[in-house]
């Protein structure tokens, strides 16, 4: 039986296609149209699903899509009759996009070209939420958690929460709109400059330069729920979405967010709002400490009532604000939760997979999946990736495994940065060995290395560490499993010097832990550069230069050649640059001569 989930319409488009409840690709709509968080249809990422598995879409049995308009419509009716004054197009305009699902088997024709009569699937309409708490129950294998959500908005809710047993989900509560922790993270990192969809992350990253001394305004901007209950309200009057709505873009391309903030914001917090051309300074960077401190206080608070609630250390969480890694990182320390299982692509991504392994869920005999990597995105071949060169007109060595693995190891340990790409690609916004560029962690100058050849990015974003598993708590204050860098852990102090590179102005590290039973090749390049060096870990950034992710054999090839990578690894294959270059200079002078 074939299950095909679909994310359309909210940031992250995204399809995924199960196989009797195995996996057969997760990708979002991005890596392939190369449009950054393309918000749009998944057409191509559909198209991708039905030609690895070799089929049609007329042999998909059921097709999902993780949005449902008919979901919490009490609550719609009811705010919209409190306010018909007003104008809300934010509210109206997410909800038209929406509706198109109504005509799903029409729109999935149009985009793949074919007869609506060739769709022979039953359509679902699964709500926002409970895809997202799907995406991290099922795959968790916990026998019971607690379950909770948090981002933006979905199906007019912003945060859903409960707790699951066996293949049921209990919902027992929800934060519905106006009212979001994720519209103030977003708002927030608006004033202080950071505009752009995804920014967010930006913003976790500036924190630790600041001092949190904007409590008492964070306060106001977002409240706590009353003592015992659980979920938390926005202070309204220092935002625009209730009282004026805002213009939001949810096509085919990048989501557009217009000003969230009112001047009520100004007055509050006392300095004027930042643009992206203005330079950072410290009042800024007190903001985001700020920002970030009240929701690690207000989702702790709530953490720590659900498990009073549901009477389990275990927990499983998505949705956007699950992709904070500061915050998730401090979860042990902080509530009676032991267990934690986030599901990978946490954010809007991930819905597709929630979609679809909730209506398998529903299907007689359906068993508890198991998700123990994230590596589920499609490979290319040993011949595409030889094609590639050759199609350049370059040579690349092919070495055997172990050969590969040493050489690139020693290249890693001289100090050169390398493009690895490996296997099937990830699924979700992190790189964890598939579609990387690693670097030596010991050397203090890496970052700046990095930011002014490859990444071209904010000179006080952090770069990650990926770490042998069984060493994680020789480097770090906590070892409990990050296999999907959704982490951040304390560095130890007297390790903080060994790995400079990894290690942020607080002394953290957003941290991978490799296991060899799940990337095997990634596992003994790290091990072996822990044999030439001592350290068992390799610096980890994704393979891109501000762009998605690198899919393809020739985007890896084009990124390589248009940065200053050193080396190049693709599947067996290295090459290093500055023997191209002096190839190149022997074959020019060659010319000449002749």
């Amino acid at each position: 039986m074939y299950i095909l989930g679909i994310n359309a319409w909210h940031g992250d488009a995204s399809a995924t296609l199960l196989k009797d409840g195995e996996v057969v690709l997760a990708i979002e709509e991005e890596r392939i149209n190369r449009k950054k968080h393309c918000a749009g249809f998944p057409s191509n990422a559909i198209q991708a699903c039905l030609d690895h598995a070799g089929i049609t879409i007329a042999d998909v049995d059921h097709i999902g899509i993780s949005t449902n308009p008919s979901a919490n419509l009490k609550e719609k009716v009811s705010y919209s009759l409190k306010r018909l004054t007003r104008i809300h197009k934010m509210l109206w305009d997410r909800m038209s996009k929406v509706f198109r699902n109504k005509d799903l088997k029409q729109i999935l024709a149009e985009e793949l070209g074919i007869s609506e009569s060739e769709i022979n699937a039953e359509i679902h309409r699964v709500e926002h939420h409970i895809c997202h708490l799907a995406s991290a129950w099922y795959p968790s294998s916990f026998k019971k958690a607690a379950l909770l959500t948090l981002d933006g908005m979905g199906d007019f809710v912003s945060a859903k929460w409960g707790y699951a047993e066996g293949n049921e989900m209990t919902v027992t509560g929800q934060v519905e709109y106006p009212h979001s922790i994720g519209y103030f993270y977003t708002t927030i990192s608006q004033y202080i400059g950071f505009t752009k969809y995804g920014d967010e992350g930006k913003v976790m990253g500036l924190a630790p330069y600041g001092n949190p001394v904007y409590m008492e305004a964070m306060e106001k901007i977002l409240q706590a729920a009353p003592d015992g209950e659980i979920g938390y309200q926005l202070g309204l009057d220092y935002f625009r979405h209730d009282s004026e709505g805002i213009q939001m873009q949810w096509d085919d391309g990048p989501p557009q967010v217009g000003t969230m903030y009112s001047d009520e914001m100004e007055k509050l917090l006392g300095v004027p709002p930042r643009t992206p051309d203005q330079p950072l300074e410290q009042v800024h960077k007190d903001i985001a400490a700020s920002l970030q401190q009240r929701v690690e206080d207000v989702v702790f608070e709530m953490l720590n009532r659900l498990a009073h609630q549901t009477n389990t250390d275990h927990l499983c969480m998505a949705g956007g604000v699950a992709l904070n890694s500061v915050l998730n990182g401090k979860i042990r320390h902080n509530t009676p939760f032991r267990e934690i299982y986030i599901h990978p692509n946490a954010g809007d991504g991930g819905t597709s997979l929630g979609a679809a392994l909730y209506i398998h869920s529903r299907q007689d005999g359906a068993e508890h999946f198991s998700l123990p990597h994230a590596y589920l995105g499609d490979t290319f071949s040993d011949d595409a990736i030889r094609n590639t060169f050759q199609e350049h007109g370059i040579e690349a060595q092919k070495l055997s495994e172990p050969e590969l693995i040493d050489q690139t190891a020693r290249a890693v340990a001289d100090g050169k940065v390398v493009g690895w790409y490996q296997g099937a690609m990830e699924w979700g916004p992190r790189a964890l060995g598939s579609r990387s560029i690693v670097a030596d962690p010991r050397r203090d100058d890496m970052k700046d290395i990095l930011n002014a050849r490859i990444k071209k990015r904010e000179k006080f974003r952090p770069f990650a560490p990926s770490v042998l598993a069984d060493y994680t708590g020789e480097f770090f204050e906590d070892d409990y499993p990050a296999p999907n860098m959704l982490m951040v852990y304390p560095v130890k102090e007297k390790k903080r010097s060994e790995v400079p590179a990894i290690t942020h102005v607080d002394g953290s590290g957003r941290l991978q832990t490799v296991h060899r039973d799940y990337h095997p090749r990634y596992y003994d390049l790290i091990d072996r550069f822990r044999e030439l060096t001592g350290v068992p870990m390799v610096l980890n950034t994704s393979f891109n230069e501000n762009e998605p992710v690198v899919h393809t054999p020739e985007e890896a090839l084009d990124c390589f050649l248009r940065t200053r990578m050193d080396v190049l690894v693709i599947g067996d294959y290295f090459l290093d640059k500055e023997q191209l270059n002096q190839d190149k200079e022997a074959g020019q002078e060659a010319k000449n001569v002749s």
